[in-house]
């Protein structure tokens, strides 16, 4: 059997399976590797998502933003000054909408930020009508949320009054102010009267499912096994064929019943 696997024919079935190999290790870990993703997401939820507001300026500052502030629930009080202006194609519980932006300037004197005030459905009328939206409360408002990043911008022609991705640069031309790099997700909002004015409906909560990657790891570093247990399994077939005198074929086994029968 060595000089049959040795032949060229089984050379290349080897080589094949070592390639083989060698993809579903690095499929393997690709795949761990977007669980270990998740697994630390869900560590950052739970170290910021609930806990004790910060002043917005010790998690967002024009100077960048940093991934490790990500979710991390936030304060500032200002005013809207601007707004609002709608990110399209925006998914919640299980329907596609809108987020209603605007921009809130601190009384602090800092930078504007881009406030996600919440999700409304399309007016039905078509993509180019905006849909109705609870206005912003104006004067003195404490907004309470969560800081998150920028998305990517589609570089796509905006139609009025809207935005293709929640990108901050696309809603700071939009809304025609300077706006620092990350937004802040709305969980609520106070008048100084304590009060909460009407707003659009609130995002669902993150998604904190760790999905099928670890399992899906698992299975790829298992794979890597079966190109050589096929080559093993052909040769040893292969070798049988070859040498019937030396591998005769197994006696039937005679049943209790079928002697009966007899």
């Amino acid at each position: 059997m060595l000089r049959r696997l040795l032949s060229p024919k089984w050379c290349g079935a080897l080589l094949l399976a070592a390639l083989f190999a060698v993809a579903a290790y690095h499929l393997g870990w690709w795949q761990y590797h977007r669980h270990e993703a998740k697994v630390e997401r869900n560590a950052r939820l739970d170290a910021h998502y609930a806990a004790d507001p910060v002043p917005l300026t010790s998690a967002l500052t024009p100077a960048g933003y940093e991934a490790g502030s990500n979710w991390t629930r936030v304060t500032v009080t200002g005013e809207y000054v601007a707004g609002p202006v709608f990110a399209r194609g925006r998914p919640n519980e299980g329907a596609v909408g809108l987020e209603a932006l605007w921009a809130l300037r601190p009384d602090d004197g800092g930078p504007d930020v881009l406030v996600d005030r919440g999700w409304v459905a399309p007016s039905g009328a078509g993509a180019s009508v905006l849909p109705d939206v609870a206005p912003a409360p104006g004067g003195t408002v404490t907004v309470t949320g969560w800081v998150r990043p920028s998305e990517a911008s589609r570089d796509k022609p905006p139609a009025p009054g809207q935005i293709a991705n929640l990108s901050v640069p696309d809603a700071a031309m939009a809304l025609r102010t300077p706006l620092l790099p990350g937004y802040v997700l709305l969980q609520r909002e106070t008048g100084p009267d304590g009060a909460s004015p009407p707003r659009p409906q609130a995002l669902a909560p993150p998604d904190r499912s760790l999905g099928p990657h670890q399992a899906y790891a698992y299975q790829w570093w298992l794979f890597m096994a079966a190109g050589f247990v096929l080559v093993g399994l052909g040769v040893r077939r292969e070798e049988r064929l070859a040498n019937p005198e030396r591998y005769p074929p197994k006696a039937k086994k005679v049943r209790i019943w079928d002697e009966e029968d007899e």
